[in-house]
């Protein structure tokens, strides 16, 4: 008996393992001139773009469904040029993000996946700048809340729902995630 315990101790401390949560660290590829490029008196500290929804979109994501793809089909087949990603709710069963891991140039990010990682889903901004996507979710499990932009391999548990503020034709966002426009 005391065999059969301990094997099964060891297969299931085998099985917690496997499910470990990966972190990896990647360097932005660019060049030296870029990113030593000093700030230009033409770029304003900030700037404004004005405009008008034109319509609100609710998605609603099913068990398993990966979050960025399903994302990025509606984004295509509701025809969404610009939006503002307004807010998400729901949960999910595994989850993979990136969020910046220094601050000097160039940029590094960290890469964290967790593909049997659970979470709420406390909510999701970012943007649909010309067709492409920039969403930023938070998650949060029983011990803290955390997140970045969204990355494959966030699957869906009991659902999500996504809310997007479809805005007006015409608008030029182009330059707001652009980190060389400075």
């Amino acid at each position: 008996m005391k065999k059969v315990s301990i094997a099964l101790l060891l297969l299931s401390l085998t099985g917690a393992v496997s499910a470990q949560e990966t972190r990896t660290e990647i360097v932005n590829a660019t060049t030296p001139a870029q990113d030593g490029k000093p700030n230009s008196p033409d770029v304003p500290d900030v700037f404004a773009v004005q405009g008008k929804f034109e319509r609100i979109v609710i998605l609603r994501f099913k068990y398993q469904t990966d979050l960025l793809a399903g994302l990025e089909r509606m984004v295509k087949e509701q025809k969404i040029q610009n939006a503002v990603i307004l807010t998400a709710a729901g949960s999910v069963r595994s989850y993979h993000y990136h969020m910046v891991s220094n601050r000097t140039l160039p940029s590094k990010n960290i890469f964290v996946k967790n593909p049997e990682g659970f979470a709420d889903i406390i909510g999701m901004s970012g943007y649909v700048i010309d067709g492409r996507l920039h969403p930023h979710i938070t998650f949060a499990d029983a011990n803290h809340a955390f997140g970045g932009h969204l990355e494959p391999g966030t699957s869906v548990f009991t659902f999500a729902v996504v809310t997007l503020g479809v805005l007006e034709n015409g608008l030029d966002l182009k330059t707001l995630d652009d980190k060389n426009y400075r």
